[in-house]
């Protein structure tokens, strides 16, 4: 009786692998993220003052704060307003730049072309474009459209955030739109070819058929922009309003105080942030999950 040979040695898995392959750089991400919210975290209980004690003196003080449910509304407004402008219209482009027709190479780079453009320069690209003092105005003064430039409407520095809204559509929907035609031509195109074989009409096989496929790519993506629109402080430091000003704004108007007690405070806002930031991502991740279980 031939005895029994056991496999050969190797990795368990694939994922495995992947994890062992992908070891330096988490190890690198993790010192310098997970090294960074510890110490902040530490920062948010602690003053860096001599006979400080650990304490929640600064989550209390900034919970009765008048000014932080103002700051912090504001930053979900922002942010969630433009992560959903961004995801719908980066489906639309998506869906158009799947298909084939002239000029689709011109679209496809135009909608690449500022990926790499930092997010400060395209506000203050902005700032300079959409002011009441910008370029639009001053042409539409030029043009006889407006009595003086002052009459154009106000779209930076105002409480509807026009201007911080337009930039993240501006630099989020090219982001979005590359993860969903990833996503698209790992599917392709025989679901739609089967659906629309059956009867089924365009919006049918884009709700039905294609929506949930691509439901997984969308919520992950969302998820990354709506954490970044809602941590980033440049953009609203730049184009927003004083007040109310968005959260990471007020974070770092009392990270620069010169009064080191009220750094916990600063602290204490940035731990904020990122709890309610991921939270947001682990609700979008098992959102993709049940849509990937549904698919």
């Amino acid at each position: 009786m031939a005895a029994k040979t056991d496999p050969p040695a190797g990795p368990s898995s694939g994922g495995g692998r992947a994890l062992f392959l992908l070891a330096p750089a988490l190890i690198v991400i993790g010192v310098l993220f997970g090294g960074g919210l510890v110490a902040g975290a530490w920062q948010s209980l602690a003053p860096l003052l001599p006979g400080a004690r650990l304490s929640l003196d600064a989550y209390r003080a900034i919970l009765g704060d008048p000014g932080f449910p103002g700051a912090l509304g504001f930053s979900l407004y922002i942010a969630l307003t433009a992560t959903m402008l961004s995801a719908v219209m980066a489906t639309a482009v998506a869906l158009l730049l799947r298909q084939t027709f002239p000029g689709r190479r011109l679209i496809s780079f135009l909608v690449q072309v500022n990926l790499t453009i930092p997010h400060a320069v395209g506000a203050i690209g902005i700032l300079y474009l959409l002011s009441q003092s910008g370029t639009l105005s001053r042409l539409a003064h030029g043009a006889g459209l407006l009595d003086r430039p002052a009459q154009f409407p106000e779209l930076v520095y105002d409480r509807h955030a026009i201007g911080i809204i337009l930039h993240y559509m501006w630099k989020e929907v090219p982001f979005i739109t590359l993860i969903l035609l990833s996503q698209m031509q790992t599917i392709g195109q025989d679901y739609a070819a089967a659906a629309r074989s059956l009867g089924a009409g365009r919006w049918q096989c884009f709700r039905h058929v294609t929506l949930p496929l691509i439901a997984p790519a969308l919520a992950a993506a969302s998820a990354i922009v709506f954490a970044f629109c809602f941590g980033a402080y440049e953009v609203p430091l730049l184009l927003g309003p004083n007040s109310p000003a968005a959260l990471p704004v007020l974070a770092y108007r009392v990270s620069v105080d010169a009064d080191l007690a009220t750094r916990p405070q600063a602290m204490a806002m940035a731990m904020v942030i990122a709890a309610l930031s991921a939270a947001l991502v682990l609700i979008a991740l098992r959102a993709a999950r049940r849509a990937m279980g549904r698919a």
